[in-house]
């Protein structure tokens, strides 16, 4: 094989990392929301679930149930606009203000799941989807 063949055929891999690193980085997102919310697998902060009726149980909610429907790819376009915008506001108000470098302030996974979140609005879920099964069973009937 021939490297321009190999690097043609890496790309034809490029729908499917998609769904790979949507799956993955949701798992990922949605084990802040367990803690905060169940204290699974650990407990946030102090070890315990945190008020449900909170800016940081609204968090938990976002990220538990925000990230389980990007998990299977569900609505996954506008549910990644809203989580991007939440990790944009929990960038601002926890880490922005401590300085500029992201790395200092601990913002950066913040920063980057808001990038992530921010780029599957406008890419979609790839084809490893709910999104993607719905649109295959719409384009047959």
């Amino acid at each position: 094989m021939t490297k321009s063949n190999l690097s043609a055929r890496w790309r034809t891999w490029s729908p499917h990392l998609l769904s790979l690193l949507r799956i993955v980085a949701a798992g990922l997102f949605m084990l802040h929301g367990t803690m905060k919310l169940f204290a699974f697998p650990a407990g946030a902060g102090n070890g315990a679930t945190v008020n449900l009726f909170s800016e940081i149980g609204l968090a938990g909610i976002l990220e538990t149930f925000g990230g389980a429907m990007l998990l299977i790819g569900l609505f996954t376009r506008p549910v990644a606009f809203v989580l991007s915008g939440q990790m944009a506001v929990a960038f601002f108000q926890a880490h922005a203000h401590k300085g500029f470098w992201s790395a200092i302030t601990g913002g950066e996974l913040a920063m980057l799941y808001c990038f992530i979140w921010l780029f599957f609005s406008a890419a979609g879920g790839g084809p490893l989807s709910v999104d993607a099964k719905i649109r295959t069973r719409n384009k047959e009937t």
